[in-house]
């Protein structure tokens, strides 16, 4: 997923790894364990309320399965707990759609799709957050993105080009920002995603000329852009039958049939 920044202002990347990161990590809700922030009183009382960032960006390392390179890269391991974790989410999908797909070529029926968020649902982002610490700019993802391809989400490639030789039209709905289009197809097409990749199926942000179906236009929120554009998808003769994010703002908004959310506990986005 891209960063609040591109919508609205936000806080510092650092300040939403330690408030946003150690929810995902311990609860993946706003309420926290004993000992820390509660629900009651969300702004902490004192520092023994605050995680500390180094051992939350620590937790994240292990949970990856942090590989280093010879020249310092860091990769996140086939053999960890977050491939672990996504292994069974893919595993629940498959079996989902292997029934949801099974009557696709019924007559009169409208066509199944699913829909994909790009960062850290279809490509991992690892590498590039360990790159610049933890903290995103937009400068600095356009230079990665410009010359780097990002692995892809463990076992993502094969689930969704299995779901395409089975019927399904595979949409790809990310919060990159449209400048960013031919990057992210190359991306995609260079670590597998053998489906297609042309504008009807790759939705990008383009906040300089928001697309006639958002009524929100350039002011869209996450939720309101990307439920808006499922709609429109749904309107072309759609029958979304799964869409997958890292993010709950991902999910929400209906326009789908089922929903399958990712691990990420490296940021958080409304």
């Amino acid at each position: 997923m891209p960063r609040p920044a591109r919508f609205r202002p936000a806080l510092s990347r650092r300040a939403r790894l330690g408030a946003a990161t150690v929810a995902a990590l311990v609860t993946g809700t706003a309420v926290f364990g004993i000992g820390q922030a509660t629900a009651e009183h969300s702004i902490p009382r004192t520092d023994k309320e605050i995680p500390n960032l180094t051992q939350v960006q620590d937790k994240i390392k292990a949970y990856y399965g942090d590989t280093v390179t010879a020249d310092g890269e860091h990769y996140a391991s086939p053999r960890s707990n977050y491939a672990h974790q996504v292994r069974g989410i893919e595993s629940k999908a498959r079996g989902y759609l292997s029934k949801a797909l099974a009557g696709h070529g019924r007559a009169g029926k409208a066509k199944p799709a699913i829909v994909l968020d790009i960062d850290d649902t279809t490509l991992l982002t690892y590498n590039y957050e360990l790159q610049v610490g933890f903290h995103f700019t937009e400068e600095s993802q356009d230079k990665y993105l410009a010359h780097t391809d990002m692995d892809p989400v463990f076992g993502m490639d094969r689930l969704v080009n299995w779901a395409h030789d089975k019927g399904a039209e595979v949409f790809f709905l990310t919060g990159r920002k449209e400048a960013q289009r031919d990057w992210s197809v190359r991306n995609l097409k260079n670590v597998g995603y053998g489906v297609p990749l042309d504008r009807r199926h790759v939705y990008l942000k383009d906040k300089e000329h928001p697309p006639p179906y958002l009524p929100c236009g350039s002011t869209c929120s996450t939720i309101e852009y990307k439920s808006g554009t499922r709609k429109h998808i749904e309107s072309l003769g759609y029958n979304i039958v799964a869409n997958f994010g890292d993010q709950y703002s991902d999910l929400r908004g209906g326009a789908g049939d089922r929903t399958f959310k990712m691990p990420n506990p490296m940021y958080y986005l409304p």
